[in-house]
């Protein structure tokens, strides 16, 4: 393997690091990007009407920020975004977002695509790393600064007369591979031009467009840009995690430690590559702590089941906290830590969860407790006491549990496959009670 082509990710030196003392004690402000990151990625691109059902889908579990478009690329997006204006079908408290490239012609036809709209986020990007800038565009610094304060001189001029709520968004395209002191000081020339208050606050958002180094470094970044950006109360710090190197969720988390207000993701992190941050991870991360996800996690299973018709992709099996096989156990010794845990907690009416292997309570998002035991032969007998106390109200003695424990891992064995419970309780039955 020629490991020597790559070299490590630069670190941030001489930070005073506070992020690593703080906690997460509220949620930040979600921004979908489905609509929009996610849908560039899939094989068949979403129709008007797929993007109206995933839509409303987003608005019904609690989004309040939803990227819809990139209208300047697409006419499906163009119509997209005109629909959910002229007819009316974005609540009030919702802001749709779109992405504009930092060019003139297509700057104006995104603001077409946006008149009339009651709460609307411009959200204006331009590239910014060293090779995109001498490479891709064979720009000097100052003329991608350049592109970068006029593109956002020219969307103010053009969105002034706007009689709904206007908002601002830049990202230097690339922040993670883009040197700290040359994205600080682009951010800081575009809020200039913005010039934000406390009553009208502008968002900058800092992309990890390839995600190319640990969460927290990531981190370092994010708390380094948030302590030196112009306006700061005036400005809305915003992520953005690509999932390349797997670690997405754990960049959004130290990155909200770090200063970050506003996380943009996918449901179940659906994006280019490794795909995007995964909200749905995030917000039940933190409701697991304790803490008020603002979404309503307890309609993921609708959620999933729309997800998966509209973008022809399958939610894993074993995603975290959604996945079909989330709350299951085969091993014996998990079984019976799951079963005396969910004894002790109806027993004791505890208030607070804290049973064994499983993070939330199942029930939480409206799944019963059928699946979370299930039996092969790799099982033992706190399996299949769970099994007869479950669902046909017996409690088997640790002697009972035992001897039918070795007759269905027998059982299984000889079948070479699960058993379900019905054939279970059918071996039970019929075997004079053990």
């Amino acid at each position: 393997m020629q490991f020597k082509k790559y070299r490590p990710y630069e670190r941030v030196e001489n930070i005073q690091r506070d992020w690593p003392n703080n906690h997460i004690t509220q949620a930040p402000i979600y921004c979908s990007v489905d609509l929009r990151d996610g849908n560039q990625a899939l094989v068949n691109p979403l129709g008007i009407e797929q993007k109206l059902e995933y839509f409303n889908t987003l608005v019904k579990m609690g989004f309040k920020q939803i990227e819809v478009s990139y209208p300047s690329a697409s006419e499906t997006d163009f119509g997209f975004t005109r629909m959910l204006i002229e007819d009316n079908l974005v609540p009030d408290d919702v802001a749709i977002q779109i992405l504009i490239p930092a060019k003139k012609e297509w700057i104006k036809r995104s603001v077409e695509a946006m008149q009339g709209v009651k709460n609307g986020i411009f959200h204006l990007y331009n590239p910014t790393n060293e090779f995109q800038r001498r490479v891709v565009f064979n720009k000097s610094d100052e003329e991608i600064m350049n592109m970068a304060v006029e593109s956002m001189q020219y969307l103010v001029e053009l969105t002034q007369e706007f009689q709904g709520n206007v908002t601002y968004q830049y990202s230097p395209e690339s922040f993670s591979q883009t040197q700290l002191d040359f994205a600080l000081t682009i951010c800081n020339k575009v809020i200039d031009v913005v010039n934000p208050t406390t009553d009208k606050k502008m968002i900058i958002n800092l992309p990890n467009t390839l995600e190319a180094c640990t969460a927290n470094v990531y981190a370092d970044r994010i708390e380094w840009m948030s302590k030196r950006l112009n306006k700061r109360e005036a400005v809305i710090l915003s992520v953005h995690p690509h999932n390349d190197r797997g670690t997405s969720v754990a960049s959004a988390e130290l990155a909200v430690l770090a200063g970050a207000q506003k996380v943009e993701g996918t449901l179940f992190g659906n994006g280019e590559r490794a795909g995007n941050l995964d909200v749905v991870n995030f917000a039940f991360n933190i409701y697991s702590q304790g803490v008020d996800p603002k979404l309503d996690l307890s309609m993921i299973d609708e959620v999933k089941a729309m997800y998966e018709k509209q973008t022809q992709l399958q939610v894993h099996p074993r995603h975290p906290f959604v996945g079909d096989m989330i709350f299951t156990a085969f091993s014996g010794g998990h079984q019976d830590a799951i079963k005396k845990g969910l004894d002790y907690y109806r027993k004791e009416h505890c208030q607070e969860w804290n049973v064994p292997y499983l993070p939330i309570d199942p029930k939480d998002i409206k799944r019963g407790y059928e699946k979370v035991i299930r039996v092969n032969s790799q099982s033992g007998k706190g399996g299949v006491a769970f099994i007869i106390s479950e669902f046909l109200g017996e409690e088997l003695s640790k002697e009972e549990a035992i001897a039918f424990g070795h007759m269905v891992k027998q059982k299984s064995d000889e079948v070479q496959r699960e058993l379900s419970k019905e054939e279970i309780i059918a071996l039970y039955q019929n075997s004079n009670r053990v």
